[in-house]
């Protein structure tokens, strides 16, 4: 057997301290392991039980040493059957090597994953030993919960721009001709208006999907941060925001900087609608050089956005940048400053929150240079 240890614990007072850590010839510590690790002998019983598997299964090491694997993991499928006598690992069919992972229960009802490897030293010969792993299923059960709210989400703000789209065009072909130019064109701007906002999601959880897989892409480009922050604040001004609000500050003078114009787009849309929705008088953009968060780069690009607003308070800072956080304004999917964080990371910069000079919310994202090698 590849993998063994001391089949049996001391006797005599060292007992109760019997080393558990090492399973003799692997060279590895099984305590750094961050699995749970139970390794039986060709008598079924335990010879190795690692801190992990310790503190997943709430037993001592010690008391688990020499134990019977069945007595030392009494482990039930989740229809209540024993999951050893199920198996039969010894003395099942020769050609099986391993149990593929599967949830399985611990006494008390806790649930764990649960996969084990069958060693032979030849093919179809005796079992020598079985090596199990265990893993908590916590970390999957918070994942399961956030794609639920996620799909949850999706759903609910899908179902409000699709009914009214629905709605209206099922009237207008039901009774075209009673309506006016201008009421046919009201309803035709409101469809569009609604096919934009599931536009707008689809490339939402899209990014989302990117991110979470780490296949975000980024196309480099020479990006004009200036004339980008300006278009945004001409907008907002056109739309009826008086020019006064916003005021924007440049440093000079500025990296060249290259980055993905369309998703550094994205980064100062979705944070100047932040400020300009949720917080209150002026809005500051300040763009400046600053420090690089690459390293053997010296210097990039700072852009901080902020308002004069309630702020956000101290206990939320923490949860700003994860998925459906929304401010104390309702509305949005809560998706977008998440999105934020993964294209500005993506970017190989960092984006923080804070308290702004005059109490508001403070948003400051900064990027290196990452000019192309042939230009360095």
């Amino acid at each position: 057997m590849s993998v063994a240890g001391t089949s049996t614990a001391p006797e005599g007072r060292d007992a109760r301290r019997a080393p558990v850590s090492r399973c003799a010839g692997s060279g590895v510590d099984p305590d750094q392991l961050p699995d749970g690790l139970v390794v039986a002998d060709e008598h079924g019983r335990v010879t190795c039980f690692n801190a992990a598997a310790a503190r997943i299964t709430a037993m001592r090491p010690a008391d688990a040493l020499g134990q019977s694997l069945e007595k030392a993991l009494p482990l039930e499928d989740l229809e209540g059957r024993r999951w050893w006598q199920l198996t039969d690992p010894y003395g099942g069919l020769a050609i099986r090597v391993r149990q593929p992972e599967r949830n399985l229960l611990l006494p008390g009802g806790r649930e764990v994953l649960v996969s084990a490897r069958y060693v032979r030293d030849e093919p179809l010969g005796p079992v020598r030993g079985v090596v199990v792993s265990l893993r908590d299923t916590e970390a999957r059960r918070r994942t399961e919960r956030s794609h639920a709210e996620l799909i949850a989400t999706v759903a609910h703000e899908l179902r409000s721009p699709l009914t009214s789209v629905k709605g209206f065009t099922a009237t207008l072909l039901a009774k075209w001709e009673r309506f006016t130019d201008d009421q046919k064109r009201l309803m035709l701007e409101t469809v569009d208006a609604d096919a934009d906002r599931v536009t707008r999601l689809i490339a939402e959880l899209l990014d989302i999907s990117r991110i979470d897989s780490g296949r975000l892409e980024v196309r480099r480009q020479p990006v004009d941060i200036k004339a980008a922050v300006s278009r945004h604040i001409q907008a907002y001004v056109a739309a009826g925001q008086p020019a006064d609000r916003f005021l924007l500050r440049i440093e000079q003078p500025l990296p060249a900087l290259w980055a993905d114009p369309d998703k550094i787009d994205q980064v100062l849309s979705n944070l100047i609608e932040n400020a300009v929705r949720h917080g209150e008088g002026t809005v500051t953009i300040d763009v400046t050089p600053t420090p690089s968060p690459r390293e053997g780069e010296e210097i990039g690009t700072s852009v901080t956005v902020s308002d004069e607003g309630p702020g956000i308070p101290e206990e939320s800072m923490n949860r700003v940048f994860t998925r459906f956080w929304r401010g104390s304004k309702r509305g949005g999917t809560g998706l977008g400053l998440y999105i934020v964080k993964g294209i500005v990371e993506a970017h190989g910069g960092t984006i923080t929150v804070g308290r702004a000079a005059d109490g508001g919310a403070e948003f400051r994202f900064t990027l290196p240079v990452s000019a192309p090698a042939y230009l360095a």
